[in-house]
C-alpha cells in the first residue's frame, strides 16, 4: 500500500493520527470530519495514497464510492437525514486542501438549522447556450 510521509490522511489510515473511524474495508476507510458542516459529516478515503481523482486507482475509487454509499445509507437510517451530498474536490483550483483523495459524505437535515448549516451549491444554476453545450460535449465524446 502506497503511503505518503506527512500526509494527514495517510496518518489517519495508519492509526498514527487520532480519528473517529466509523467504517472500513480492505481498500477504504471512513471517519468523521473534524470540521463538520452538518451533523454526521464524514470523509471516505482510500487506504493507499492517491493525491486526487485523477491519481486514484480504479479499484480504490470503486471502494470509496461503495463505502460512501454505505455511510450515506447510515446517515439516512440512523441519523434521520433527509438527504445526503457527496462532494469531492480535485485540485487546488477546485478547493482541494488535503491532497489525499477523499469524498465528503454530508448528511442534510431539512428545516433543522441546529443540525444543518446553510450550505449552497458553489454555482448558480442558469441555462447554458445549447450550441456551446453541444460543442464542448463533442470535445468530451
Amino acid at each position: 500500500m502506497q503511503v505518503k510521509p506527512g500526509c494527514t490522511f495517510c496518518g489517519i489510515v495508519a492509526g498514527e493520527i487520532p480519528s473517529t473511524t466509523i467504517a472500513e474495508t480492505d481498500r477504504a476507510i471512513a471517519f468523521m470530519d473534524i470540521n463538520p458542516v452538518t451533523e454526521g459529516h464524514a470523509l471516505v478515503v482510500p487506504r493507499a495514497h492517491a493525491s486526487d481523482l485523477l491519481d486514484i486507482a480504479p479499484d480504490d475509487l470503486a471502494a470509496c464510492a461503495l463505502l460512501s454509499q454505505e455511510i450515506a445509507s447510515r446517515a439516512t437510517n440512523r441519523l434521520d437525514a433527509d438527504g445526503v451530498n457527496l462532494f469531492n474536490c480535485s485540485g487546488a483550483d477546485a478547493w482541494q486542501t488535503e491532497f489525499h483523495f477523499h469524498v465528503h459524505v454530508i448528511p442534510r437535515f431539512k428545516d433543522q438549522p441546529s443540525r444543518d448549516r446553510t450550505i449552497r451549491l458553489p454555482w448558480d444554476p442558469t441555462p447554458g447556450d445549447p450550441e456551446e453545450i453541444v460543442r464542448v460535449g463533442t470535445r468530451l465524446s
